[in-house]
């Protein structure tokens, strides 16, 4: 029988009403609310956990994982994160794909 650990943020996974089961209740509310600005036309192609692998010198450092990714009205790619604590790994992949990948911003929810 395998035991589950408590998590280290004391987050819960918790569904969305689209079926996705999320790490976080706060994730789950920001993937209702994302599903109904896409509804309205506000944004589109909305993804869950887009994925960057980040490359230097030809060398896999390590992959970003967003938490989700969509288009807004001007057609701009927007990432985001949902974040309740950030961690110094989280601070540091976010800049390393910001700065491997030209355009790419995160945006923190």
């Amino acid at each position: 029988m395998m035991v589950r650990r408590a998590s280290k943020y004391n987050n819960q996974p918790t569904p969305c009403r689209h079926g996705h089961v999320h790490d976080s209740a706060k994730e789950a509310r920001r993937c209702n609310d994302l599903h109904l600005l896409e509804r309205a036309g506000e944004i589109s192609q909305l993804e869950q956990q887009p994925k960057f692998p980040i490359v230097v010198n030809g060398i896999r450092v390590c992959t970003y994982v967003g938490d989700f990714a969509y288009l807004d009205r001007d057609g701009k790619r927007v990432i985001e994160d949902v974040k309740g604590h950030k961690t110094d790994v989280y601070r540091l992949k976010k800049k390393l794909v910001e700065a491997v990948y030209s355009g790419v911003r995160v945006e923190e929810v």
